[in-house]
């Protein structure tokens, strides 16, 4: 059965197997699928398709034959139409989205509706950018010439992506990508596929064939890397399969974005407002249960006001609310049990190893159907412990008392992470130290996980390579092409063949 023959739906539906392509929901030539799992009751939420590779050859081959025609629009056409997308995300119920979203991976639903909401304003951010900025004049080096170079589309990207920001963090690449002239195809993540589905309702005011969905696991994602008609490569997720997404794109000369997570420091200055870092500071390590790249994990603590944070920030986490998302709750399920298994045995070596759990450090009572993880401070913690080394991406909080704010710079650094990094302080002179120090794509000061359309998002060492959002998000989806005219031709004195006097003046001669 080829593309055009596959069964098409008028409208999204969870419980059918589908993708996304031509502005259609339709049936996927493989007739492989697996259940999404609700993490707070472990109900069935919908059925999502692997796509095999006859999808992703049929689909990659739509997206070509519409990116030429994208190509070829000029920039403020092309403006106009990520305006009308705009438009329609702005004007749009997210309520159904939401929901899904909550029921896929355990967002409690303020989150949920307040992801979707910041979408809208990356394609009006990039219709512009793209139309403002288009190449560059330069000095010419030679009399007569104009020399200049100019920014062309890759032409297919592919996005794969995270379960944690499913929606957002895929439309801050594909605004990018599209406003440079490309089409794209999205792979989301297993746990998120329904809700990414359903918003794919939007881009039908785009023209079809620009942006697809293609569900699936490894496979499907691995077969869009390999395609020759993909041509760049956008992934979010942890280190390994970055790590896997790079060698393969490395192989095949594909330019990527990856952005791996990280296992972000913030440090408590002895100079820091606590009635300011004790709130920022539950934010910051508990937004979404600790399942954002950029959640603070390892905490720097001055000796001087360690005792009064601890117990404030303890007093703190304890009001937290926990809960399916659809509920009264700030503290919802981990996206499964293996995220939730990694969590525990983290927390339960730390502890063997001498730390204290100020509170938390197991499953709630009431809540033990899901996956659910307490919100979990703990103290006592040395750098040497595994859960300082890796990425937790959970509710927990890991607090080393230090003697000064050198000695907290040094081992906030002491990582193999670089993402982001965080700090409360009142003091001028360490806040310009910090972000002049610390080893990290982002610095937050006194307000932590804060992002901005116009300032690149990325990490240094095993957090990444590239940038997403800002000027750079932009330029990882296009090339640049040097170009050079002479309006009037003419004989240049530097071309073949080169006149006599020219050569060496010994030539012929022979030496002894």
């Amino acid at each position: 059965m080829t593309a055009s023959e596959s069964t098409s739906q008028s409208a999204f539906d969870p419980a059918i197997p589908c993708l996304f392509a031509g502005n259609a929901f339709r049936a996927p030539q493989s007739a492989e699928s697996f259940a999404v799992i609700d993490p707070a009751s472990q109900d069935t939420v919908g059925q999502a398709a692997r796509c095999g590779l006859a999808d992703v050859e049929a689909v990659v081959a739509e997206a070509n034959v519409a990116q030429r025609a994208w190509k070829a629009l000029d920039a403020k056409s092309r403006a106009a139409a990520l305006h009308r997308l705009a438009d329609a995300i702005e004007q749009a119920d997210f309520h159904d989205v939401a929901v899904l979203m909550v029921r896929e991976m355990g967002k409690p639903y303020p989150e949920a509706t307040g992801e979707l909401a910041n979408c809208a304003a990356i394609f009006r951010y990039y219709a512009e950018m793209a139309r403002d900025e288009a190449g560059k004049v330069a000095g010419t080096t030679q009399a007569g010439s104009f020399q200049y170079a100019r920014y062309e589309p890759y032409g297919v990207s592919v996005h794969i992506m995270p379960f944690n920001f499913p929606v957002l963090l895929m439309c801050w690449t594909l605004a990018a990508s599209l406003a440079a002239g490309n089409a794209c195809i999205v792979k989301p993540a297993e746990a998120t596929t329904l809700c990414t589905l359903k918003f794919m309702e939007h881009f039908k005011a785009m023209a079809p064939g620009l942006v697809s969905c293609l569900p699936g696991g490894a496979q499907t994602a691995q077969a869009l890397i390999a395609s020759k008609g993909t041509h760049a490569v956008a992934f979010t997720g942890g280190v390994a399969g970055g790590r896997k997404v790079a060698v393969a794109c490395a192989e095949r000369m594909k330019p990527c974005v990856i952005e791996a997570g990280g296992s972000d420091p913030m440090i408590i200055s002895a100079e820091a407002p606590l009635d300011v870092a004790v709130p920022g500071a539950v934010t910051a390590a508990f937004h979404l249960s600790g399942q954002i790249c950029t959640s603070a994990e390892r905490f720097y603590v001055h000796e001087a006001v360690h005792d009064a944070f601890v117990e404030g920030f303890a007093a703190a986490a304890r009001k937290l609310r926990i809960g399916p998302g659809l509920e009264k709750s700030e503290i919802g399920p981990l996206v499964s049990q293996a995220a939730r298994d990694k969590v525990s045995r983290l927390v339960d070596a730390a502890l063997a190893a001498g730390a204290t759990a100020v509170c938390g450090g197991c499953v709630p009572p009431a809540h033990n159907t899901g996956w659910f993880y307490e919100p979990t401070i703990l103290t006592g913690v040395t750098p040497d412990m595994q859960i300082m080394q890796e990425e937790v991406f959970g509710p927990v909080a890991s607090i080393c008392k230090v003697g000064s704010f050198d000695e907290a710079l040094r081992l906030a650094n002491e990582s193999d992470f670089g993402l982001g990094a965080s700090v409360f302080t009142t003091s001028l002179a360490e806040a310009m130290k910090a972000s002049e120090s610390l080893e990290a794509g982002m610095v937050w000061v006194n307000n932590p996980l804060i992002d901005n359309d116009a300032l690149p998002f990325g990490g240094w060492k095993m957090s990444g390579l590239g940038r997403e959002l800002g000027r750079q998000g932009l330029d990882a989806f296009r090339q640049s092409k040097m170009v050079i005219i002479d309006a009037e031709p003419a004989v240049q004195d530097w071309w073949y063949p080169y006149p006599d006097d020219w050569f060496y003046s010994g030539a012929g001669r022979k030496f002894s």
